[in-house]
């Protein structure tokens, strides 16, 4: 028996039906407030998008400080540098991201790993810096 790998869709569309689509005709597939977000600012997600591909044939790294741009299908593949306020984050664009923010994909709080107290910080340790 063969096992059948399966095929990903997104709202019953497959990622090459939904590449043949123009960015506001795919926002008519995503909730409301990444909908209204891609039908306000579809001129620049367009722009970005022959701009990066233009990037793509050159080699170049494509990288972006537009943290609320939405993922459209044409997107998909391409490695993105997203800038998180301190440096730009390399992220790979896949089917699972579809209509996420970019921002949600690079981060601005690290995480935070709590040492031991220094001297001074607790009550057993003002004797210590007496000394």
């Amino acid at each position: 028996m063969e096992v059948e790998k399966k095929q990903f869709k997104f709202k019953g569309k497959t990622i090459e039906e939904l590449k043949k689509l123009d960015v506001r005709e795919f926002s008519k597939f995503l909730k409301s407030k990444q909908r209204r977000t891609i039908l306000r600012r579809f001129n620049e997600i367009e722009k970005f998008i022959s701009k990066s591909k233009a990037k793509i044939a050159k080699n170049k790294p494509i990288k972006t400080h537009r943290r609320e741009f939405v993922v459209t299908p044409e997107m998909i593949g391409m490695k993105i540098q997203i800038y998180n306020g301190n440096k730009f984050v390399s992220v790979i664009i896949t089917e699972e991201m579809l209509g996420h923010k970019f921002g949600e994909f690079a981060l601005t709080r690290g995480r935070v790993s709590h040492g031991k107290a220094g001297v001074g910080a607790t009550k057993g340790t003002k004797a210590l810096a007496k000394k």
